[in-house]
């Protein structure tokens, strides 16, 4: 099968009364994303470039969003189950790459532990790992505070 690359993009408005957890991360903020799950924009960019590169559809067929079972659930779980379903359909994980788009908070203290978080989550060398931040120069949504968004490119190797 060789090498395969994915794309994954996700967005979560911002609420009040939630955690901000991103990358596996809780970080202080006085807000959180609206979603089932965590809500963590990075983790669900990073499954769905890892199901798109197997060419196994997108996190809702595995994880659907209407499930119970996966409300507030932590996406580092679903890392760690997306992880073992490719390993069923003999794909590795070989890189991931990930922009974080967003006016604050400022990610970079944090990006360390997240890299950390995510490569424990996927059994994954953290030096195959990139997580990095900009903003949108006040530009649409992101730049206007109302969420944050993430887009993850991901390389798997087929291991038929």
């Amino acid at each position: 099968m060789g090498l395969r690359i994915g794309i994954g993009v996700d967005a979560h408005r911002r609420v009040s009364g939630r955690k901000l957890v991103l990358g596996g991360v809780e970080l202080p903020a006085e807000f959180g994303l609206a979603a089932h799950s965590d809500g963590d924009v990075i983790a669900h960019a990073i499954l769905d470039a890892l199901f798109g590169a197997a060419a196994l559809g997108d996190k809702g067929r595995f994880f659907p969003p209407t499930d119970p079972a996966y409300h507030n659930i932590s996406s580092l779980v679903l890392l760690q189950e997306c992880r073992k379903t490719l390993a069923d359909y003999d794909f590795e994980i070989e890189n991931i790459d990930v922009s974080v788009m967003c006016e604050e908070p400022q990610l970079a203290p944090y990006v360390p532990e997240m890299v950390r978080q995510l490569g424990l989550a996927l059994a994954l060398d953290e030096r195959r790992i990139s997580v990095k931040g900009t903003t949108l120069e006040r530009m649409g949504f992101t730049g206007r505070n109302e969420g944050i968004a993430a887009l993850a490119v991901a390389l798997v190797k087929g291991l038929e």
